[in-house]
């Protein structure tokens, strides 16, 4: 069976963004990045993006954000795709992503959201969890999760420092 990893930059108060969706302070460049995108081509070939996820890259003109992987936005609100490559899916979320896991192929980067891993996470979906975490604090913002999830035992299994503040930590959900 497939992994849902959600791999996802947080800050050290465990904001994935600004209440406002922007990412301002995260930083963008250094050896955790490199890391990051080799992870993504290496361990990878199904993408899973709530809505506002993936509209984010649209400020930047991107409605194609992993051409090497399958791409899903999961979404109630969306009436369509705007790109061929990336595959809508508004009904039986739950059930589909179940589907997904069950079949042959790399692991699910979770992307985001927020309010896509809190569902994800209750339905007891997300197998892991790979935080960067970037030495800054919001103070506010969109949390990890959208809602409040359960207590949950995490294992961590790797951890990187890197030179610029940023640490890797790598967990494994509890049975």
């Amino acid at each position: 069976m497939r992994k849902i990893k959600y791999h996802v930059a947080s800050t050290v108060d465990g904001f994935i963004a600004h209440q406002d969706q922007t990412v301002e302070g995260f930083l963008s460049e250094g050896e955790h990045t490199t890391d990051y995108l080799e992870s993504l081509k290496r361990d990878y070939d199904t993408v899973l993006m709530g809505r506002r996820t993936y509209e984010f890259g649209f400020q930047f003109g991107v409605t194609n954000p992993y051409p090497w992987m399958k791409q899903y936005v999961l979404s109630r609100t969306m009436d369509r795709s705007p790109d061929a490559n990336v595959e809508l899916v508004s009904e039986n979320i739950i059930d589909f992503v179940r589907e997904l896991k069950s079949e042959a192929g790399k692991n699910i980067y979770l992307c985001g959201g927020a309010v896509l891993a809190a569902t994800l996470f209750t339905e007891d979906l997300i197998d892991e969890i790979i935080l960067k975490l970037n030495p800054v604090v919001f103070g506010s913002g969109i949390s990890l999760f959208s809602e409040t999830i359960k207590q949950s035992a995490l294992e961590l299994v790797g951890s990187k420092v890197y030179g610029n503040g940023v640490v890797l930590l790598h967990y494994l959900m509890r049975s």
